[in-house]
């Protein structure tokens, strides 16, 4: 295994770790995933169906074998139903904004100017200007599912039988009219627009089977599902019923996503926890770590984007709690891995300190010391790609007492004759990260995604200033000159 690989390995454990503990602080609502699940067979006044309340618990079966935490209603009320609808609504809005909401509902539909309407079973309705008072708008459970803020809804309704009020004036509307999809939904009818869905000959209607049966195969994305639907149903049905679908999805969503590798995993784990973090240092380590990821090219679509704001309107995208250095349990750990030398030592470090202010040295002290511990046969490891060249650090750069405000000495014109004070607020001359495109930091302050301070550089100054020198082969942003600087600094006590 070649160095860059080996580097990059323990780069990506440094960084999994440092996406643990924070997926730690998130818990498991990260990944929750609620649903409601109604269905309506028992009516009073209108023709009764015989399948709803089975296809609601065939559902119900389905969705918590996916990971569903699912509340199943049946035979309800008017108000019934609309206490189950707010309470989902309560529950998806706690959930937070990772959370997935989902909603079924089998049993009598109508539409009447426009609007859709789910039927109770105690629905009586006499004259049709009555029938939002005795029915339930379908619109209510969009609205508890904008209301949450989360990022994947999902709506289903099988629910386009028969209009059950046809023999009432002026109330001849047949089936579902559309609705729109708020961003982040997606919406599955039963049958087209204004069609008309079969209860079905069996335990099920033709379409709530195929549903059930598509759930159980994994790896296809919900578009790719509900077509797989609509073809089974359209063959069940002669071409009599066609489901219908409409989305607003602005990310993949799967039932039940395909096996995979466990690197695989850890690399999905990793980005979901990056993304929603929103943390350019964190994207900027996962395209260091993760280079030719699926998820490269949005990471860098993001990175951009976060950094364009911080710079725009001069915040953190992820603010987090000010940290006045490391702790002095943390310092007297790492001085002890130094001391000792070894790769396990400071793999130790990592465990109980991922998101330290060194766990970027200390992966690269770990793929340094794995360098030196190589045995293989055919010779030293090839050398990593070529990399942008960066002027070799200057001797001369620690001669004399170097301090933060004290101006440095270089051939490079950019950086001679400014401070440490100077330098950090200004452009970098080199990558952050290995392969970051120039429209990420050419021409952008430093300190816009590092949050630099006369402390913080402190901190890294000291890892410089070790007993050991590997940490010196990492590539600055301003070159040699400013790591022998950071080195003689801390020699000196950061003054």
């Amino acid at each position: 295994m070649s160095l860059q690989n080996r580097f990059n390995s323990h780069l990506r454990r440094a960084l999994l770790l440092m996406v643990l503990v924070v997926g730690v602080v998130r818990g498991a609502a990260a990944e929750e995933r609620l649903a409601l699940v109604i269905g309506n067979s028992a009516y009073g006044t209108v023709t009764a169906l015989e399948n709803p309340v089975n296809d609601a618990r065939l559902i119900a079966t389905a969705l918590e074998r996916l990971g569903f935490d699912v509340t199943l209603i049946s035979d309800a009320s008017q108000i019934a139903m609309k206490r189950g609808i707010a309470q989902f609504g309560r529950e998806l809005r706690e959930a937070g904004k990772e959370a997935t909401g989902l909603f079924y509902y089998a049993g009598h539909g109508v539409q009447s100017f426009g609007t859709n309407y789910l039927l109770p079973v105690d629905v009586a309705l006499a004259d049709p200007a009555d029938l939002d008072l005795v029915a339930v708008e379908a619109q209510s459970v969009l609205r508890q599912m904008y209301s949450a803020r989360n990022r994947t809804n999902i709506v289903i309704l099988d629910a386009c039988r028969n209009n059950p009020f046809s023999t009432l004036p002026a109330f001849d509307d047949n089936g579902l009219a559309e609705m729109q999809a708020p961003t982040g939904t997606f919406l599955a009818y039963a049958t087209e627009p204004g069609g008309v869905a079969l209860d079905g000959a069996g335990g099920n209607s033709p379409f709530t089977q195929a549903l059930a049966e598509a759930l159980e195969q994994p790896g296809q994305p919900i578009e790719q599902l509900f077509k797989q639907v609509r073809v089974a149903v359209l063959e069940r049905t002669g071409g009599q019923q066609t489901p219908w679908d409409t989305s607003s999805m602005t990310s993949d969503f799967f039932f039940s996503a395909a096996a995979a590798p466990s690197d695989t995993l850890e690399e999905l784990q990793v980005w979901r926890s990056v993304q929603a973090a929103g943390d350019p240092v964190q994207l900027m380590l996962f395209l260091r770590a993760y280079p030719d990821s699926v998820y490269a090219a949005e990471a860098r679509r993001l990175l951009e984007s976060v950094m364009e704001y911080e710079l725009a309107t001069g915040k953190d995208s992820a603010p987090s709690a000010s940290r006045s250095g490391p702790s002095p349990d943390e310092q007297t750990q790492l001085a002890a891995a130094q001391q000792a030398g070894s790769a396990a030592q400071y793999r130790a470090f990592l465990d109980r300190f991922p998101d330290s202010v060194y766990a970027e040295f200390v992966a690269q002290e770990i793929a340094a010391l794995d360098r030196g511990a190589a045995t293989d046969p055919a010779g030293p490891p090839p050398e990593p790609p070529a990399r942008e060249a960066e002027p070799p650090a200057e001797p001369g750069a620690e001669a004399g007492p170097v301090t933060f405000a004290s101006p440095l000495l270089s051939d490079d014109p950019a950086v001679s004759g400014k401070s440490m004070a100077e330098l950090i607020g200004m452009s970098p001359l080199f990558p952050p990260v290995e392969g970051l495109p120039e429209s990420y930091w050419k021409d952008k302050t430093c300190a816009s995604c590092h949050q630099w301070s006369k402390e913080r550089l402190c901190d890294q100054a000291q890892v410089y200033a070790s007993t050991t020198h590997r940490s010196l082969d990492k590539m600055h942003p301003f070159g040699g000159v400013m790591k022998r600087a950071m080195k003689s600094w801390a020699a000196g006590g950061c003054q």
